[in-house]
């Protein structure tokens, strides 16, 4: 299973890739070329390269106040060494704490279909490999965002629902068809009620990286924003419904710099880079969810991955004490947490009961347990997904039930319809 989502994963990302014209890191260190992008030349960089060791805002970046490394600088066997490569092996000795299974029952509220995204083995068959893993370690039930409507949430209803009730929710989608035409606001609305009458338990994962919740090639004035008012009917019947709302606004702030010496997060996330984009920038978007939030008061909206304000805790705090129908998952955001483990123990203890426990990251057994390991132990130093660091939190036991299982129970909806 595993295995099968991984390979399946990386050959989709690398389909997307080759369509882009980019070439990736082959799995000996080499670069390949994709595809038909081979006789294409290679894409031009975004920035202009440049000598930045005479730049006093790269010392600082680079070693801080001092603005030195402390030994003299020189060429040396590292300089063919390919940033994308770079993987250091810490010296550091220190505990490893392994966490098994949860030490409470776990709602996992931001899952998607995974099992339908494997290409080379029947879902049905990854399906119930999953749920095992589930068992192991802890989760008792999983959120499927399915973002679909009309056929594809029905087949999904029929591949969860029927074999699993008890294992998993789903969440539909907001029907996008046709959103420059008057009727729009109603049609949506009604597809709501279809899929609620067929099981839904939220909507979500609702997504504007910039570009509006819709595909469809419209002129920017036209973009359909979360807060835009062709939705305001829709919102309003997920409060009547008392269906949660999932909303992923915007991205990692790193997304909208440039790819350059100060760009923060590793290449593997280059994918995700929007500079010079003509999407709407992260500051931009981030105005979104006060407005809507206002609009709305009685509509409860998840905010998935921290609001993308995890590198701003302080920020996501004032939102929280001003919006009550506001709520956090912290779903593929393990490395804010982790590498501002005071400030982020803090928060998870201050807003004990408006955040929710999610992944976003896949099936893997030892997914699931890296997240254990870093919640529940003290452990230094542990590696992570971005290249940085991660420190234990060792959350107190009345912070974690309420984060793995409490707040979900509250907050979503888990009556029949």
């Amino acid at each position: 299973m595993t295995s099968a989502f991984t390979k399946t994963n990386r050959r989709k990302f690398l389909q997307r890739l080759s369509a882009a014209g980019l070439s990736v890191a082959g799995g000996t260190g080499g670069t390949t070329m994709l595809g038909s992008c081979a006789e294409e030349k290679p894409a031009e960089p975004l920035v202009s390269p440049k000598d930045w060791s005479g730049d006093p805002a790269w010392s600082a970046a680079k070693y801080g106040s001092w603005k030195g490394p402390g030994v003299p600088e020189g060429p040396g066997p590292m300089d063919s060494v390919l940033l994308k490569e770079f993987a250091p092996k810490s010296s550091l000795v220190t505990p490893e704490t392994f966490v098994p299974k949860a030490k409470y029952p776990v709602v996992d509220v931001h899952a998607h279909d995974y099992p339908g995204r494997i290409e080379d083995k029947a879902m049905a068959g990854v399906l119930d490999e999953w749920v095992r893993v589930q068992e192991e370690v802890g989760v008792a039930v999983s959120v499927i965002l399915t973002g679909a409507t009309g056929a594809d949430f029905d087949r999904l209803v029929k591949h969860y629902l029927e074999p699993y009730p008890d294992r998993f929710q789903l969440f539909c989608g907001v029907s996008v068809e046709g959103i420059e035409q008057p009727d729009y606001p109603e049609r949506a609305v009604a597809e709501l009620e279809r899929c609620y009458a067929l099981g839904a338990k939220g909507v979500g994962e609702v997504s504007d990286k910039g570009f509006g919740i819709s595909k469809a090639s419209l002129p920017k004035e036209q973009w359909l924003h979360p807060d835009d008012s062709r939705l305001d009917p829709l919102w309003s019947k997920c409060a009547e419904l008392d269906l949660p709302v999932n909303l992923h606004i915007a991205d990692h702030p790193s997304s909208w710099e440039a790819p350059d010496v100060f760009q923060e997060r590793s290449p593997v996330f280059q994918r995700f880079n929007q500079y010079q984009s003509e999407g709407l920038h992260h500051d931009q978007l981030l105005e979104i969810l006060p407005r809507l939030l206002q609009k709305h008061p009685n509509t409860r909206f998840i905010a998935c991955h921290l609001a993308n304000l995890g590198h701003d805790l302080a920020r996501l705090g004032s939102m929280l004490d001003l919006y009550p129908n506001l709520f956090v998952d912290i779903s593929a955001r393990d490395y804010e947490v982790g590498r501002q483990p005071r400030a982020a123990a803090s928060f998870l203890t201050k807003y004990a009961d408006r955040v929710l426990f999610g992944t976003d990251m896949g099936m893997d057994r030892e997914m699931y347990q890296s997240w254990w390991r870093l919640l529940e132990s003290a452990d230094e130093h542990m590696v992570g997904r971005v290249w940085w660091r991660y420190y234990g939190l060792a959350l107190p036991d009345q912070v974690l039930e309420a984060l793995y299982h409490t707040n979900a129970k509250r907050i979503l909806n888990w009556r029949t319809n």
